[in-house]
């Protein structure tokens, strides 16, 4: 393969615009994330009738019921899970996950932003005090903002829900969105656009409506509409994580009858003749094959399946490494950024499972080195994290990886920890 070739596959990876955008609604209890995503649903025309008929009460559609599917759901008038939806206008297709607002779920939203292009944050007018220019935001708003900026989500769209509601739209919206550019200006958050909406009725979702609230721009979907998806982190050297590995192929046509390494590439791409380093063990190898997710013999770029047959048989087992030779040093020491999801507290001395790919070492708590104030935004010295907290940590690994800044590479900077007693996923740790 040429070098010509090599940087068409890279171009291709990073202008993937035909794929489907991924976003997730996000923002506090009732804010009318469910509703909205029932409007999108309804006003792009991606709801049967039946379907339609099956959430309506006395002729009225309850909109949140054609996300809100778990019994519970229904019954608690809240959304506990992530419920993912498909939809599809002319200009592209969508991928939508409604996220839970109850503070109780929150590592429900950290799953689904942590493979998100885009967050749409809800904020309703209803809860806020409109009249004051010098409002304060809920927390959960607040909370939710600065973990989607955390989890490197590209685009960030406020959504002002429920203007229809209130007495005074023009003000509410004016002085809302002065609340909303002062916080992101102190957070250092980037947000692509402030739109006023309502799900319940349909304003400004799909279609514009200029000059409703003293908005002149585009709708909610058109906004979307013009979003790209997170490019593939194709510059940054070759790095494989193993999840399943075919033992001698009888596709002799394929792998020559020896072992296929299965995964999805996470950085950079693959082809024949590349040299590899394989962690924990520290063997090198050379690729002699490479198969896509059809097992065509085809370079395979970050973001997409590939299978590696290697030119000798080298120990490589599930949650292994494939490495570029040096381009990353592994290391047992590891400072993050943690967002704290369980329900006791984090301290110093604690050991957990850290999933890394696939994977699993020992990961002991060193030491808190603060953590943050989401309504302030100041850091502060602190002996645990408790559930929901965010905060800066470092860790002890029993065995070393090879990490990444996920300011660099959110596949190699993240990774999860899990209590080794409950089972329970604990905290989404960012590597800094």
């Amino acid at each position: 393969m040429t070098l010509a070739d090599t940087q068409d596959i890279r171009a291709h990876a990073q202008h993937d615009h035909e794929a489907a955008l991924r976003f997730i609604t996000c923002g506090s209890v009732d804010d009318g994330k469910s509703t909205l995503i029932g409007r999108l649903l309804v006003d792009s025309r991606a709801v049967l009738q039946d379907q339609l008929a099956s959430v309506s009460k006395s002729g009225e559609a309850d909109l949140a019921l054609l996300t809100d599917g778990l019994s519970a759901e229904r019954e608690q008038g809240i959304t506990i899970d992530v419920a993912y939806r498909y939809f599809a206008t002319p200009a592209r297709k969508f991928i939508i996950g409604d996220a839970p607002g109850h503070e109780q779920y929150t590592r429900n939203m950290v799953t689904a932003a942590s493979s998100a292009d885009a967050a749409v944050v809800l904020v309703d007018a209803t809860k806020l005090q409109w009249q004051n220019p010098g409002m304060d935001l809920l927390p959960q708003t607040r909370r939710h903002t600065l973990l989607v900026n955390l989890l490197r989500v590209p685009a960030i769209v406020f959504a002002v829900n429920k203007l229809d509601a209130v007495e005074d739209s023009k003000v509410a919206f004016e002085n809302i969105r002065g609340a909303l550019q002062k916080f992101v200006a102190a957070a250092g958050v980037e947000a692509r656009a402030i739109v006023p909406i309502s799900a319940l009725k349909g304003h400004n979702v799909v279609e514009a409506q200029p000059g409703w609230c003293g908005y002149e721009g585009l709708s909610l979907l058109q906004l979307l509409e013009q979003l790209d998806v997170t490019p593939a982190e194709t510059e940054e050297a070759f790095a494989f994580p193993v999840q399943w590995v075919e033992k001698f192929s009888s596709s002799s046509d394929t792998s020559q009858g020896r072992r296929v390494f299965w995964g999805r590439v996470a950085t950079g791409v693959v082809e024949p003749g590349d040299e590899i380093t394989v962690l924990p063990s520290g063997q090198t190898a050379k690729v002699a094959q490479v198969l896509n997710h059809v097992r065509e013999a085809k370079a395979v770029p970050a973001r997409h399946s590939a299978g590696i047959v290697l030119d000798r048989e080298v120990d490589v087992s599930r949650g292994d490494w494939l490495l570029a030779p040096g381009a990353i040093e592994p290391s047992r020491e590891v400072s993050a950024t943690v967002a704290w999801l369980d329900d006791e507290p984090l301290v110093a001395g604690r050991a957990y499972w850290a999933l890394h790919g696939h994977r699993w070492v020992k990961a002991r708590v060193k030491r808190i080195v603060h953590k943050l104030d989401v309504n302030t935004l100041e850091e502060h010295e602190a002996t645990q994290l408790d559930p929901n907290g965010i905060g800066h940590v470092e860790f002890a690994l029993q065995e070393p990886l090879a990490t990444l800044p996920f300011a660099r590479s959110r596949t190699l900077g993240s990774l999860v920890l899990v209590d080794t007693a409950t089972q329970k996923t604990s905290a989404a740790v960012l590597v800094r």
